[in-house]
């Protein structure tokens, strides 16, 4: 199918849907709403608009390598993302953000909350760390409808935990299932995959999409045994996801909320396959946010992020043979974090993280990029940190911040 140029709002996300029917169609852009980012290794910019329920993607193709991919920190980043948009800082969301491959500038999806609800844009961050409101309309792009999306009608149920569900709780209530329609995207040998939820009663719904679009699609249903809550779960998403070969195939690595880690084998994902996922293991209560692939000291390894816990170093090397496990291998009843047996499985080592990553990718060879909560200010950053020691540290007082200290010598 041909490329179409179009005026544009300014923003994009992924949305897949659930069958092979939804068509890749010429169509003027008309982005309601602006989420999970993903990059092609080329540089082709893939959003999900989980309104409209379709993805699309943008040729950003022709973006030149700068000399040096350079790190890049900018402190109250949601306060200069509201400056550039002309509203005030709680009047926008952050969705997520990722790092153009090839150019090194960094892209976030922004949501206009209020009045401006339905105004999506993506706000671009340079390398000389300027920050611009991105103009898609110079950009060409496809659009690939989902079938077999979620109504936006289905809301979630208010639940409390020990005790009557508190406000916070209740306004759960409030929340769209179809908000979890397109969690994470990942780009593969000229194919998307995508997980979500779908319309049915067995949400949990791994997606595939041949690139560029043609309007096929597949979809297959996930279900895995959940260490943690001591259930086999159909509905609950992939929440985070990276794909490596692993026991001499190519498998799909998911990390689920709560936080078991699975394997899905790619030729299991064909349409309509109903895929029992392998669980390996089991980091821990908490909801996984990004799961990055890297080389750390020259070893093939996952850094994973939660908003509940420490970073987790996986390495990739651990998961090759590591045994499957099923109900019939733990005591029945769910486990809690105190508990000898958490974290179980292959899940590497927490690493020290000061504050809360909210999103994180790759920069260049060398370096994370985060948009982190500050855990003494609560001021929100775009920090760059080296992967190896994936931390700033200005926060910290240790040892060798005292004046009399001296380097030891050797």
């Amino acid at each position: 199918m041909p490329l179409t140029k179009t005026p544009v709002v300014s923003s994009i996300l992924l949305c897949l849907m659930m069958s092979a029917t939804a068509q890749a169609s010429d169509t003027t852009l008309d982005m309601k709403f602006a989420g999970a980012l993903e990059f092609s290794d080329k540089g082709t910019l893939f959003v999900g608009d989980n309104y409209n329920g379709a993805i699309y993607s943008f040729d950003m193709t022709a973006d030149t390598a700068p000399e040096k991919i350079m790190p890049v920190t900018i402190t109250d980043i949601d306060t200069k993302m509201a400056d550039v948009l002309g509203v005030g800082t709680s009047a926008i969301e952050i969705n997520d953000m990722a790092s153009h491959p090839v150019s090194g500038e960094i892209f976030v999806s922004v949501s206009r909350v209020g009045s401006y609800a339905s105004r999506p844009v993506v706000v671009k961050v340079t390398q000389d760390k300027q920050l611009e409101l991105l103009d898609l309309s110079s950009y060409s792009f496809q659009k690939q409808e989902l079938s077999h999306y979620p109504d936006q009608t289905t809301t979630f149920r208010p639940r409390g935990t020990m005790g009557p569900p508190s406000a916070r709780d209740i306004a759960k209530g409030d929340i769209k299932l179809s908000s979890l329609a397109i969690m994470d995207m990942v780009f593969h040998n000229d194919e998307l995959f995508v997980s979500g939820v779908a319309y049915d009663d067995f949400l949990s719904t791994l997606r595939r999409i041949p690139l560029p679009f043609n309007g096929t699609q597949s979809a297959a249903n996930v279900e895995m045994y959940h260490i943690a809550h001591d259930q086999y779960e159909t509905r609950a998403p992939i929440r985070a996801m990276a794909i490596h070969e692993i026991d001499g195939k190519d498998q799909l690595i998911a990390a689920y909320t709560c936080s078991p880690l699975v394997l899905v084998p790619l030729d299991a994902i064909v349409d309509g396959a109903k895929i029992a996922a392998n669980t390996l293991g089991d980091m821990g209560n908490g909801q996984p946010i990004d799961m990055i692939s890297y080389k750390l000291m020259g070893q093939d390894t996952l850094f994973v992020t939660n908003n509940s816990r420490s970073p987790q170093v996986i390495p990739l090397a651990g998961l090759n043979g590591a045994k499957a496990v099923t109900d019939k291998d733990f005591e029945r009843g769910g486990k809690m974090d105190i508990m000898p047996i958490m974290p179980y499985g292959p899940m590497g080592k927490p690493v020290m993280f000061e504050g809360m990553s909210l999103h994180m990718d790759q920069l260049g060879d060398d370096h994370f990029v985060s948009i982190t909560r500050d855990a003494y200010t609560g001021s929100l950053n775009l920090d760059s940190n080296v992967s190896f020691f994936p931390n700033q540290i200005h926060n910290l007082q240790a040892e060798m911040d005292f004046p009399q200290y001296e380097w030891p010598s050797k």
